[in-house]
């Protein structure tokens, strides 16, 4: 039996211990609050390693671990949180090498593999579906815009800094960069975009025939859209999924719809779309389930 722990942090930390990719008890989660989306904004980088090893240490209680998954939003390699723009505080950071030093003073010592999170949600979502072996790809919609896919291959994959827009105007994205497609669907960028409405009541009144309104909604579609042809046109069709807590602004008719108009060669018309409500459990499970695979990479 492969025994790991699964560590996710986004808008939240959520930790939790698994047995063959199965989960094992209640998830760990901080903050308590669920209705708490900014818990990490004034929290330097070095107590959110020592909140994870905290959360780590407990679940280590039940017994000796194969692995630990620690999934974070940004451009993660051999470790490193090379980029975070909705996490600034840990931009740089080692956080592998910093996790692993903290645990071992607990007397933890199984291997610290850090991925992206929505890689992590890549893996737990071919995990649960017996896809290890298949291409899954999944677009995270939240305060950020995620992009993940399993299998891990070497690379960025800053899906959501993909450049959909040419308008100079487009500069709402947290990194800075012009046109983005996160500076168009991300919470933030939103909420910048629109000083005297909440993105909630952005889609509301665009159901409500408000021009303006509508005229975004179609803009935000037509962004995820062009996103998700340029992944088509790059490394052919297949299922792509669409969760995180933004996930019900989508409507997969309208998605579609642009799609139809900007993949058009035969080959690549079998793409398909599915909507999955937020899952801490998926997200978790990938996590194990990447850090266990890293033992034999």
């Amino acid at each position: 039996m492969t025994t790991a722990i699964g560590v996710v942090m986004t808008e939240h930390i959520v930790a939790g211990r698994l047995e063959d990719q199965k989960l094992t008890g209640k998830p760990l989660r901080f903050p308590a609050d669920a209705n708490e989306l900014d818990a990490f904004v004034a929290i330097p980088g070095g107590e959110i390693v020592d909140i994870l090893a905290k959360h780590i240490a407990t679940l280590s209680a039940g017994g000796p671990v194969d692995a630990i998954g620690v999934a974070v939003p940004g451009v993660i390699r051999n470790g490193i949180v090379e980029d975070s723009p909705n996490l600034a505080q840990i931009k740089g950071m080692r956080i592998a090498s910093e996790l692993t030093r903290v645990l071992a003073t607990r007397g933890i010592t199984a291997p610290v593999h850090v991925a992206n999170d929505a890689d992590a949600i890549a893996a737990g979502v071919a995990a649960t579906r017996g896809q290890l072996n298949k291409l899954t790809r999944v677009w995270t919609i939240g305060n950020g815009i995620g992009y993940g896919r399993w299998p891990y291959v070497e690379g960025v994959w800053e899906g959501g800094h993909i450049t959909v827009s040419l308008d100079p105007k487009e500069r709402f994205c947290g990194c800075g960069g012009l046109g983005h497609l996160e500076g168009i669907m991300g919470y933030r960028a939103m909420r910048l975009r629109f000083l005297d409405l909440e993105p909630e009541e952005v889609f509301a009144l665009a159901k409500q025939g408000d021009d303006r309104c509508r005229d975004f909604v179609d803009l935000w579609h037509r962004a995820l859209a062009a996103a998700t042809a340029s992944f088509i046109h790059i490394a052919g069709p297949g299922r792509f999924y669409f969760t995180g807590i933004n996930v019900g602004f989508l409507e997969l008719p309208v998605l579609r719809s642009h799609l139809e108009n900007m993949v058009k060669m035969s080959p690549l018309l079998s793409y398909s779309l599915e909507v999955l409500p937020p899952d801490d459990e998926t997200a978790l499970i990938g996590a194990g389930v990447s850090a266990v695979r890293a033992l034999t990479w």
